[in-house]
C-alpha cells in the first residue's frame, strides 16, 4: 500500500462542533483513501527545534486554546500510540541525517487531534505525533518530510495539519469571501503546487505576494513543506477541498505523491 501524504487546514478548534463545508470534507476524507495501519500527523502546534516524536502507548487529548464552549474542553479523542513507529521514524530521520528523538509524555494537541477526529472517529488507528522543528524553516520540514517518505509504503499516513492561510487579526467570522492579497497569495500558491515550482515554493515567505499579510507567522504553513517532502523529488498534487472561512482562513486541503505514482489530477 502505497499511500499519499496529506495537508489539511484544521482550522478553528470549534471546527467540528460549528460544522460547515470544511469540517463536512474532513469528515469525509477518511473514507477517500485505503485505510491506513498508523497516522504519523506533524501538526502548526508543537514546536521544538528538532523533530520530537510521541512514544506513549496512550495519548492525551490536549486542549491548548481558550475561550471556546465547554463542551469542546470535555471532548476526548482516546486514540493508541505507536511506541514502535515512533522509533522506526527516529531512526528513518536520524539516518537521512535529520537529528531526532523520542518524547514520551507528551500528546496530541488539537492540531493533530480535531482532522484525527472527522476523519477516524472511531480512534482506531494508532497515530503518532511528530513535532514541528520550526526554526528549521521550510527546508528543514521538507527535509524532514523527505525522510519519512518511505513510511508511506508501509501503511502509514502522513498527515500535516495547519492552515493555508492563518491571519487571525483578520478575522471575520461567518463571512466566507476573502480579502483580495488572501486571493492573490491563494491563486500564485496553488498555481506553483500543481505546477511543482518547488524552488518558488522553498522561498515562498519572499516570493509570494502578501505572505506576511496572511501568514504573519510561519507555524501553520510550514506544514505543507512536511507533505511536499514526503512526495519528492517530483510530485503529483491533488487539490482535495479549496475554499475560505471566517474571510481570512483559507481551508485548503491536498493529496501528494510521488508522479511515478500516476498523473496529475
Amino acid at each position: 500500500m502505497n499511500l499519499p501524504a496529506l495537508f489539511v487546514s484544521h482550522g478553528a478548534p470549534s471546527l467540528l462542533l460549528d460544522g460547515g463545508p470544511a469540517a463536512d470534507f474532513l469528515k469525509s476524507l477518511g473514507q477517500k483513501f485505503p485505510r491506513p495501519q498508523a497516522v504519523l500527523c506533524l501538526s502548526a502546534h508543537w514546536e521544538t527545534r528538532g523533530p520530537l516524536f510521541t512514544a506513549s502507548e496512550k495519548l492525551e487529548t490536549i486542549h491548548d486554546f481558550s475561550g471556546f464552549p465547554e463542551k469542546l474542553y470535555q471532548t476526548r479523542y482516546p486514540v493508541s500510540g505507536f511506541p514502535e513507529l515512533a522509533e522506526r521514524a527516529a531512526a528513518l530521520c536520524r539516518g537521512a541525517g535529520v537529528p531526532a528523538a523520542l518524547e514520551p509524555k507528551r500528546g496530541l494537541d488539537h492540531g493533530a487531534w480535531i482532522p484525527l477526529m472527522a476523519m477516524y472517529p472511531k480512534a482506531d488507528i494508532p497515530v503518532v505525533q511528530v513535532s514541528l522543528p520550526f526554526a528549521q524553516g521550510p527546508r528543514g520540514v521538507f527535509a524532514l518530510g523527505a525522510a519519512l517518505a518511505p513510511l508511506r509504503k508501509e501503511g502509514v499516513l502522513l498527515l500535516a495539519s495547519g492552515g493555508f492561510t492563518h491571519n487571525l487579526r483578520e478575522l471575520s467570522w461567518g463571512k466566507s469571501e476573502a480579502s483580495a492579497p488572501a486571493q492573490e497569495f491563494h491563486a500564485w500558491t496553488l498555481s506553483a503546487l500543481r505546477e511543482g515550482r518547488l524552488e518558488d515554493l522553498l522561498e515562498a515567505p519572499a516570493r509570494a505576494p502578501h505572505f506576511l499579510e496572511v501568514h504573519p507567522r510561519m507555524e501553520h504553513w510550514l506544514p505543507l513543506y512536511f507533505a511536499l517532502g514526503a512526495a519528492e523529488p517530483s510530485w503529483r498534487c491533488e487539490v482535495l477541498y479549496s475554499g475560505f472561512e471566517h474571510g481570512s482562513l483559507a481551508m485548503d486541503a491536498f493529496a501528494f505523491s510521488s508522479a511515478s505514482e500516476g498523473s496529475e489530477s
